[in-house]
């Protein structure tokens, strides 16, 4: 007989079968869940998904910090780290034998497989954070653009005469709204559809930031901007400005956080799951890396060193309204996609500890199945309809509390950056391969780590330094635009 093991957190069905007839089954993986069915393409959509996100629009404002020459050569640096620390971490998904070692599915259980003791606590504590402070990001990223849109319809409307101010707490409420719920989609396998819709909205918005910004380049027929960048500041003010830039630019690369949980989406060899994910990995890096390059110079090219923080919602563009609607449209849908993308390894982390803390509670473990005309049963589970909902409900009045989206999205990337990109994926890599301490990799690996926790601590100064300046201007709940 089968039966399904109850619990509101399982990422995949676990069926009560032998070993052997689990192994046997074309139904099962070797770790006795159903079997897995994610595709290096797959992969690439749920990594696009997190990564070309709300962070594009904000890179002609970061290469405007940095200047013509830094701004592209930080860009190139920051994805070559990524994804080579990408691919150190995608060795370690499985213990030992790349094909047949046991399994590990979150961040946290690699941590703990091959580092242990503090660092499995410090590693889920920033990691969380990070990807609460990112779903916080996003909303306000969203509010912004929906009101983009009705702001660029009232400037049409009114010849440019009404200044068409306006509060953003009810569009981050609309967004929290479409969210809570989104978030009882169960888990990563069910939401391919909804990355491959968002990665479709990401090329979307960015594609026509880069037309529109190649269109004003054409109109002023030259190049604006300058090798420095941003010129006309105090000293200090170029300071925090260019470490803030840094915080962006790590932030619109940042995804090795959920690396993991998407690479656990798999299916499995042959291939080797590393493998697929270093596919994935290469796709959606370099398709990342020139969409950023073209958006971002384009975008500093158009406008030079007055680039706005939001390319598309700044009004750096005014015109055409309807193409900068459906822009500012492709990234609200977008956001819902990437909002899920990075809070279902949350969500599963909270139902798993719940789940084994309290394994007789029927309000935790207890699956009601929900009759869907032309779908199959939808399972719904209390304590994940309840604990989902306070959470996208708190996010909401967190963001409706700090709407700076520039200075929170620097701040996310310096903070995430360092341990999630960096030193844990190096620091198990060294582990799984047993790399000898003092030999020429293990020193070209630990200076790698140290260069980017310098880079690490300047972006995240500037960030907090952006962050107490928007504290003395701003009311609670009462932000305008």
């Amino acid at each position: 007989m089968v039966v399904e093991k109850s619990g509101s957190n399982n990422h995949h069905q676990t069926f009560d079968l032998s070993i052997d007839q689990q192994i046997d089954s074309k139904f099962f993986d070797d770790d006795g869940r159903v079997k897995r069915t994610g595709t290096s393409w797959t992969a690439s959509a749920h990594v696009i998904t997190a990564v070309i996100g709300s962070g594009v629009l904000s890179l002609a404002w970061a290469i405007a910090q940095l200047g013509w020459i830094a701004g592209p050569i930080v860009m190139f640096l920051f994805a070559w780290v990524t994804y080579y620390t990408s691919v150190l971490l995608c060795e370690c998904y499985r213990n030992g034998d790349p094909v047949n070692g046991k399994r590990n599915y979150t961040y946290m259980e690699v941590v703990h497989s091959n580092l242990g003791g503090f660092q499995v606590q410090l590693c889920g504590l920033i990691q969380y954070l990070n990807l609460v402070g990112t779903a916080i990001g996003y909303t306000v990223a969203s509010a912004i653009s929906m009101m983009a849109i009705v702001r660029s319809n009232c400037f049409h409307r009114s010849g440019g005469k009404d200044p068409c101010h306006m509060n953003s707490n009810v569009y981050m409420i609309a967004f929290g709204a479409v969210q809570i719920i989104f978030s009882q989609i169960p888990d990563f396998d069910q939401l391919w559809w909804l990355s491959i819709v968002a990665a479709v909205m990401s090329f979307t918005y960015s594609t026509i930031g880069l037309g529109l910004g190649i269109g004003k380049v054409i109109e002023n027929k030259k190049f604006a901007g300058t090798i420095t960048g941003v010129n006309e500041v105090t000293k200090a003010q170029k300071t925090w400005g260019s470490l803030q830039a840094l915080g962006d630019i790590a932030f619109a690369y940042s995804f090795s956080m959920i690396l993991i949980e998407i690479q656990d989406t798999v299916k499995a060899p042959p291939p080797s799951e590393s493998k697929t994910m270093k596919k994935a990995t290469i796709i959606s890096v370099t398709v990342t890396t020139i969409f950023y390059m073209l958006c971002g110079c384009f975008g500093y090219a158009a406008f030079g060193n007055s680039s706005p923080g939001n390319l598309l919602t700044g009004f750096g563009f005014y015109n055409p309204f309807w193409l900068l609607d459906i822009a500012n449209a492709a990234i609200v849908i977008h956001l819902i996609g990437a909002y899920q993308v990075y809070c279902q390894p949350l969500f599963a982390f909270v139902e798993n500890y719940t789940a084994k803390r309290f394994p007789d509670s029927d309000f935790v473990n207890k699956n009601i199945k929900i009759p869907i005309p032309g779908l199959n049963r939808y399972k719904l589970n209390l304590f994940r309809l309840v604990w989902r909902t306070v959470f996208v409900i708190v996010a909401t009045l967190v963001s409706m509390l700090l709407p700076f989206f520039n200075d929170i999205v620097g701040l996310l990337g310096a903070i995430g950056f360092w341990p999630l990109t960096v030193y844990f994926p190096v620091e198990m890599y060294i582990v799984q391969k047993k790399i000898p301490k003092w030999s020429s990799k293990w020193i070209c690996l630990q200076l790698l780590s140290g260069a980017c926790f310098i880079i690490t601590i300047a972006a995240t100064i500037g960030s907090i330094a952006g962050i107490t300046l928007d504290l003395k201007v701003f009311k609670p709940f009462k932000t305008t635009y």
